[in-house]
């Protein structure tokens, strides 16, 4: 059974994701690009014309493809124009941005360190180190209690109908997926059982409500 492949980065641009491809077809790294219309959306409303392109990979090979990232990044800074955004940025908008690498490309993480160390601010291995794993601690925390949206889910669950589905599948198994590979559930445990029970009674509230119309229309 081949192992699952999991989002590595999404672009709201599909030939961002083509040049990610690129570089995972010459390392020999297996991927595949996924057109994604939306996902779950609390509001309810989905907006057809804005689509995500998610490149997966192997979460086995997330550190590797961020070495390979990180290395051909380092080659093009070198030729870097003066007037690019992050000289504007501060020793301390630079030194977050190191920290949260997740949110920014390659170039941009090697480029804001290449600034920093022409300004004296040099970051070694264990100072960088200490960043990463400060920012996977921060990323692995559970989301607040979801106090609201388990009561909008047990009276949907009731009255029956697909909103009172989508809450509970949300809450039991919506998950992030975090830099290095490992994926996390975004709610508590206590959370996610709300979301499991709500699920199945929305299921027998749907069929429930269905079969009381059926019954209604003989």
């Amino acid at each position: 059974m081949e192992p699952e492949l999991i989002t590595y980065q999404k672009f709201n641009d599909a030939g961002l994701a083509e040049q990610l491809a690129e570089v995972l077809t010459k390392h020999g790294i297996a991927y595949k690009i996924e057109e994604q219309s939306f996902s779950f959306n609390p509001t309810f409303y989905a907006d057809e014309t804005a689509k995500d392109f998610a490149v997966k990979i192997n979460a086995g090979d997330f550190e590797r493809v961020n070495e390979l990232l990180q290395t051909e990044s380092a080659e093009e800074i070198k030729e870097v124009d003066d007037e690019h955004y992050l000289f504007k940025f501060t020793n301390e908008e630079l030194t977050e941005l190191v920290a949260k690498r997740d949110e920014w490309s390659a170039y941009d993480y090697q480029l804001a360190l290449k600034i920093l160390k022409e300004r004296g601010v040099e970051m070694n291995e264990a100072a960088i180190a200490a960043l990463n794993q400060q920012r996977l601690d921060e990323l692995r925390k559970i989301d607040p209690p979801q106090t609201a949206w388990i009561i909008a889910g047990y009276i949907f669950a009731v009255l029956g109908g697909v909103f009172g589905i989508a809450i509970g599948w949300n809450l039991a198994n919506n998950k992030k997926t975090l830099p290095n590979g490992e994926t996390v559930f975004n709610y508590s445990d206590g959370d996610r059982k709300h979301g499991k029970r709500i699920f199945y009674l929305a299921i027998i509230g749907s069929i429930v409500g269905l079969y009381l119309k059926i019954s209604h229309a003989i």
